[in-house]
């Protein structure tokens, strides 16, 4: 591991002020959107259904997929049933999805599980995904282990020297590039919107942008100890108003010509909870040449 002084030199301003208070309200509100029922520690499983009807552990009906379309269907010998508004109660469902996205089609309740209490602590949410052109199927339940037996995400102690203010340099038009996948055989296409400097201790590292021109993100590795191999973190423009985990409509951001990188609040991707996600690897040169002791560290 190389420790990186917290010594910023041109093209990086530190942030002096004191954010503590607002990074704690900010660190709450991510420790509530992780523990959500069926959040990113509920998946227990990721299928890919073929062209032939079959039966997917543990979940009810048959699931294949034909022109392009992911369907279900009950099936004899169901114990419990797949419900909500898009399923059809005798089937087929029919399921489309976008490359890179994914959405709930249903919930279900496990048999012999007793449906006490809030629903979304007990049902299972079946998530439709598609990757690589391939339809994959995967079950969050909030009763997973990884959810109950996780209190929090661990995470360094909140430090001001890691708050940076960098140029961007905007592209005229984004780049679509294709990355790996945190799932070996998937791939991910992005767009690429600008780049920046990072400048700490004489060591200069450029990262690429993706995300939207709203919310822009940074996809990066680095040399710390303890975390994972990959992180995020979304970038915001000076002075604009945070505590928000989720994406903004603020242009802002785009307008700017430096960007704000509150490292402390680089987070873990799905991918590092369990071993169902498909998050997007960082683009090649996304890496920082020290240790950046800041952020999430490994759930796991």
């Amino acid at each position: 591991m190389t420790e990186a002084p917290h010594t910023a030199t041109a093209g990086t301003t530190t942030i002096e002020a004191d954010g503590a208070p607002a990074h704690v309200a900010w660190r709450a509100a991510r420790e509530r959107e992780v523990r959500e029922p069926h959040g990113p520690l509920s998946p227990v499983a990721l299928y890919w259904p073929t062209s032939q009807p079959r039966r997917l552990s543990g979940l009810p009906g048959e699931w294949w997929v034909a022109d392009g379309t992911l369907f279900t269907q009950p099936a004899q010998g169901d114990t419990t049933v797949l419900a909500g508004d898009r399923v059809e109660p005798e089937g087929p469902t029919a399921v489309a999805v976008r490359e890179g996205r994914g959405r709930v089609v249903g919930t279900f309740v496990p048999e012999g599980r007793a449906a006490a209490g809030a629903p979304d602590e007990h049902e299972v949410a079946v998530e439709v995904v598609l990757r690589t052109g391939r339809y994959g199927v995967r079950p969050r339940d909030p009763q997973a282990v990884t959810r109950t037996g996780t209190d929090s995400v661990p995470a360094f102690d909140y430090d001001p020297a890691w708050v940076l203010d960098v140029p961007v340099r905007w592209y005229d038009e984004p780049e679509q590039v294709t990355v790996g996948s945190a799932r070996p055989g998937l791939v991910h296409h992005v767009e690429v919107l600008g780049e920046i400097d990072v400048v700490i201790g004489g060591r200069v590292a450029s990262l690429a942008l993706t995300g939207t021109l709203t919310s822009p993100v940074v996809v990066f590795s680095d040399e710390a100890d303890d975390v994972a191999p990959w992180r995020v973190l979304r970038v915001t423009a000076p002075g604009e108003p945070d505590g928000t985990v989720g994406e903004t409509t603020d242009a802002s951001v785009a307008a700017s010509g430096t960007l704000r990188l509150d490292l402390n609040r680089a987070v873990n991707l799905p991918y590092a909870f369990t071993d169902f996600g498909t998050s997007a690897a960082p683009l090649a040169g996304n890496h920082l040449p020290f240790a950046v002791t800041a952020g999430e560290k490994a759930p796991r």
